[in-house]
C-alpha cells in the first residue's frame, strides 16, 4: 500500500472519545463520575446555587472549565473527556470548599412526602432551590413547591388536570438519574466495533 494512503487513512481515523464500544465506556465511565458529583453537590447546596455562594473569580473559573468539560463532551478525543471530567470534578469540589470558608450553609432536607390516591408519590419543597434534595427511586412522583401549592388552591381544577395530563411531570428541572453506558450496546460488539450514534458538533 503507498505510504500517501496510509497517511490519508490515519487522517481519517475517527478519533472520538465514543468512535468505538471500548472509548465509549472510557469515557462514559468518566463522565458519570463527573456527573455524580455535580448531582452530589447540588443535592447539598440547591440546583443553581452553589456557583452564586463564591466569589468572582472563582465563579469564572468554573464555569470556563464546564465550557471545556461540554466541549471535550461535544467534540473530543478520548484523553480530553479524562481529563476534563477529572478538572470538573475537582472544580464542583473547590466550589464547595470556598463555599463553606466563605461561611455559606448548605440547603437543610425538607422535603415532605404524601401518596396520593393512585399510588403517585407528592413530593413538597419549600423552593425551587431544594429540588436536588428530591430523591425519586424509581417512584412515579410528581414536586410541588410551597407557592405552587398556593397556586392550586387558588385553580384547583385547571392545575391538577395538567399534572394528571402529564403522570410524572415536575415543576423544577431535576436532573435524571445517570444511565448505564451498556445501554446502548447491548447487541454484543466487540470493545473495538464503532459505535455509530453521532454527536452533534460543538457550536
Amino acid at each position: 500500500m503507498p505510504v500517501s494512503k496510509v497517511k490519508n487513512d490515519a487522517h481519517r481515523r475517527d478519533t472520538r472519545w465514543n468512535a468505538t464500544y471500548g472509548t465509549l465506556l472510557s469515557g462514559q465511565a468518566a463522565i458519570d463520575g463527573a456527573d455524580a458529583t455535580a448531582i452530589e453537590m447540588e443535592r447539598r447546596w440547591g440546583v443553581g446555587r452553589l456557583r452564586l455562594l463564591v466569589d468572582t473569580a472563582l465563579r469564572e473559573k468554573f464555569d470556563r472549565q464546564d465550557f471545556l468539560y461540554n466541549a471535550a463532551i461535544g467534540h473530543g478525543d478520548l484523553q480530553e473527556v479524562l481529563t476534563q471530567s477529572e478538572r470538573m470534578t475537582k472544580a464542583w469540589h473547590a466550589l464547595s470548599r470556598a463555599a463553606e470558608a466563605a461561611g455559606k450553609l448548605p440547603l437543610q432536607p425538607e422535603v415532605w412526602e404524601a401518596t396520593l390516591a393512585n399510588g403517585t408519590v407528592a413530593a413538597i419543597i419549600p423552593e425551587p432551590a431544594f429540588a436536588g434534595l428530591v430523591d425519586r427511586e424509581g417512584r412515579r412522583m410528581v414536586v410541588y413547591t410551597l407557592d405552587e401549592i398556593a397556586r392550586i388552591l387558588d385553580h384547583y381544577g385547571e392545575i391538577t388536570q395538567t399534572k394528571a395530563a402529564f403522570p410524572g411531570a415536575t415543576v423544577t428541572a431535576i436532573r435524571q438519574p445517570i444511565p448505564d453506558p451498556l445501554n446502548a450496546i447491548r447487541d454484543g460488539g466487540r470493545l473495538d466495533d464503532k459505535f455509530n450514534d453521532e454527536i452533534p458538533e460543538w457550536s
